[in-house]
Order: structure tokens, then C-alpha cells, then sequence
């Protein structure tokens, strides 16, 4: 492996590392507003969709609206396997199963 790419995975961890855990002693005896802690609560999903959504609409750098787009058929069958309180595992194994049919055909 590269030695920025593993530069790059340290200074990531490193930094995972800062904000996870520096956080609570910073903040431990700070009581925040209870609609700031309902905001925050929100903030894992709104990542993790800010991180997928151009991977599922925007396969070759171009809006993908089709039948055509894999990914998006795949993360859409993924997101109703989820919003049925499936666990992770079926999520991942729906969204894979059907990425692996489309591209079988």
C-alpha cells in the first residue's frame, strides 16, 4: 500500500479518535438545549445520506434517472429493505443480491 494512502487512513483515525473522545471531557458539564440534542441526534443520518446519495444519483459524474442505473435500483431496494426494520446484514445482502442479478444481466 501506498504510503500517503496510509498517511492519509492514520490522520483519519487520529482525527475519529479527537472528536469521539475529546468531546465528552470538553463538553461534560455542559448542558445543552434540549433542541440542539434532538438536532444532533439527527446528524449520523444526515452524513450517511450526504455520503451515498451522489454515489446512487450520480454513477458516471451525471444525473441518472434510469432503469440503466444500477446503483440506484440496488440503494432503493437497500432503503425499503431498511425502512422495513430489517436487520443491517439483510439490508447489505438485499442491496448487494441485487446489485450482483443487475449486473448478471
Amino acid at each position: 500500500m501506498r504510503t500517503e494512502v496510509m498517511l492519509t487512513i492514520l490522520a483519519m483515525a487520529v482525527a475519529t479518535f479527537l472528536t469521539r473522545f475529546t468531546s465528552p471531557a470538553v463538553l461534560g458539564n455542559l448542558r445543552l438545549p434540549c433542541w440542539f440534542e434532538r438536532m444532533l441526534k439527527h446528524v449520523p443520518t444526515a452524513m450517511l445520506t450526504a455520503l451515498i446519495a451522489p454515489a446512487l444519483l450520480l454513477p458516471q459524474g451525471t444525473l441518472a434517472f434510469t432503469v440503466n442505473n444500477h446503483y440506484l435500483i440496488a440503494g432503493l431496494v437497500a432503503a425499503f429493505v431498511a425502512y422495513r426494520r430489517q436487520p443491517p446484514i439483510a439490508t447489505m445482502g438485499a442491496g448487494i443480491a441485487v446489485m450482483l442479478a443487475l449486473r448478471s444481466f
